[in-house]
Parts: structure tokens; sequence; C-alpha cells
């Protein structure tokens, strides 16, 4: 049954372009997110894998959400009107299960005040989603979302990968560092890079997601980048190109702004 979920997610070549849409759950109607149906109807044209959901746009737009693999977030924290922190497991297996999700994420901040706990509902969803034939993601945030550059080396990021393939994750989701083939080296499972605040640069970008498709990511979770671009669907094209076909990111960028 693991297998069968994850291939909704990874396809044949073990890759996969995830997109991120659960910043919501924090930020409310973010740039890009006010017209869920909208936004969704771009990724999937672009060639999207999978998208990463809240509990409350997975429900409310499953027709949109059916050709793309559904990761559910059961976690949250406060929002954007409190301090910003996490606060917990919110949602169950068994909710992810009767939304036809075909995978649960759940993040953990290693050197966070808020790593034993993180730690322990990532461990405790992966036992419950495992009982029931659910893969999970272990969406690793060392030193929490503002950690700064000592939590994001390539060391840092390479135990906080470890930790959650050691939990029982089925794949990771974490930040970019240099070296990242350590990273990917020293986890069993696969790795995807984690794609973090909307980029100045469409190119850097770009070449961020290259270095790490190199260094043996097994793809990307992007959400603002995305879904905040001038043409979604196409920044989806762009990213869905690297990911899957190993275009050059001039290739990449030619899809992006053609002509």
């Amino acid at each position: 049954m693991l297998t069968r979920r994850l291939s909704h997610i990874f396809r044949r070549d073990g890759r996969a372009l995830i997109v991120a849409f659960d910043h919501g759950l924090t930020e409310g109607p973010a740039k890009g997110m006010e017209n869920p149906a909208a936004a969704l109807a771009g990724i999937v044209s672009g060639g999207a894998d999978a998208v990463l959901t809240s509990y409350g746009t997975a429900r409310r737009f499953a027709q949109e959400l059916a050709p793309l693999g559904l990761i559910l977030r059961l976690d949250g924290g406060t929002t954007l009107l409190g301090d910003m922190h996490p606060a917990g497991q919110f949602f169950s297996v068994e909710e992810a299960l009767r939304l036809g999700a075909d995978a649960v994420a759940v993040s953990a901040f290693p050197g966070a005040p808020e790593e034993e706990m993180s730690l322990r509902t990532l461990a405790a969803v992966v036992s419950e989603a495992h009982h029931w034939g659910l893969p999970v993601m272990g969406e690793m945030q060392p030193g929490g979302f503002n950690g700064g550059p000592e939590q994001r080396t390539a060391q840092a990021v390479a135990v906080a990968a470890r930790v959650a393939a050691e939990l029982g994750a089925d794949w990771v989701k974490i930040p970019y560092a240099e070296g990242f083939d350590r990273v990917v080296n020293t986890c069993y499972v696969p790795v995807v890079m984690l794609g973090g605040a909307k980029a100045r640069d469409d190119r850097a970008m770009l070449e961020t997601i290259k270095r790490a498709l190199v260094a043996g990511a097994a793809g990307v979770a992007i959400g603002r980048n995305i879904f905040q671009a001038d043409n979604p669907a196409a920044m989806t094209a762009a990213v869905a190109a690297l990911v899957h076909q190993d275009a050059a990111v001039d290739e990449a960028l030619a899809i992006l702004r053609p002509g």
C-alpha cells in the first residue's frame, strides 16, 4: 500500500515536483492563494506531480486536486496575527484517509526550542500512518522556521534529514545547503529540496534547484516560488523540466519566458 500511494507522488524516474500550497494555515489568503481553484488549475496544467496542502483546501477543492497526488499537512502553528510558532498536530491520520490523501506531512525543528515536541509528533504520526499503509513526509526545519546560517550548514541539514529517516519518514523535505550531496548521501530515504521564501531572481532559484538535483535530490517541494510567480503554470512547467527532463537552466528559463 505504501508503494502504491508513493507512486501517486513520485514518478517512475524516482523524482517528484511537489507544490506546497499550505501557507494559508499561517498566512491566510497569501498572495497567489486568494483564489485556490484558479491557482491549483495552473499548478495542474504546468505538470506538478503532487500538492502539499491543508485539510480545508483538500476538502473544498477535491475536484481541482484530483489529478495530483495529495499530501495532507497534519500539523500547524500560530498565525501571522500572533508570533508564528509551531503548535503541534491538528489533524489525524484517519481524517487524512477520509479525504483520500496519498501521504501526510509533519514538520520538525531540530535545534529549536520545539525540537523534542516536534520530533515526538513526527514519530507518533509515522507509527499511526504506517499502520494504515500511509506514507509520511518529514519536513525538517533545522533551527526552526527562522533558523540562522549556523543551523543551515550541510552538517546541520544532514543531521536533520537523517533524524527524519531514523524516525521512519518515507521521504524528507529539507532546506538546500551548499554541499547538498552530503545530505543526500547520508540519508537513506529520498530527499526533496524545500523551496523557501520567494526568490527575487528566477534564474538563481532555478540554478539552486538544478544544483540540488545534480547532488542527488529526488525532487523539490516549492510553494511561493510557484504560486506567487507571474505565471504559475509556466513556472511549474519550468521546474518540471528540471526535475523530470534533466533540462538545463537556460532551457527551463525558455519555458518560463518563451520568445
